[in-house]
């Protein structure tokens, strides 16, 4: 199984606009960017995601699961556009934010740290396990 972690603009596609998708999930559409593109190309069923409040909030606030592989971006007919489905496992107990994920010195490489414009991006094995134990969440 491999982490990620899915950025999105409270004001656009919240946490609770994912919970309301149910078991079914939503599509994880409107992706431009290729190394977010081939992120979701590299998922597979039942990897896990950290969901992320860009913008507003900057903070992780949930955990989704990857429920349909990488297929053709509804909202685009170019064919170079792929995106997967996600649906919402469950809230951390406690946000995480932006703020303590920098000054944690177990995730001062995280690719949320390095590369903050990246919507899509993977978590390593240790990111996730700390991040779960400062949301006091189970991993």
């Amino acid at each position: 199984m491999a982490y990620w972690l899915f950025k999105s603009e409270p004001d656009t596609w919240s946490w609770d606009d994912q919970v309301a998708k149910g078991a079914a999930g939503e599509e994880w559409h409107g992706v431009r960017n290729y190394q977010a593109r081939n992120n979701m190309r590299a998922m597979q069923f039942g990897d896990l995601g950290f969901f992320y409040h860009s913008r507003q909030g900057l903070e992780i606030v949930g955990i989704v699961e990857v429920c349909a592989l990488a297929h053709p971006d509804s909202t685009t007919e170019d064919p170079r556009w792929e995106c997967v489905d996600i649906r919402a496992m469950r809230p951390l107990a406690k946000p995480v934010t932006l703020e303590s994920i920098k000054s944690d010195s177990v995730l001062s490489e995280m690719v949320l740290v390095k590369n903050s414009r990246l919507s899509v991006q993977p978590v390593t094995p240790a990111e996730w396990a700390r991040i779960c134990e400062m949301a006091e969440t189970k991993a």
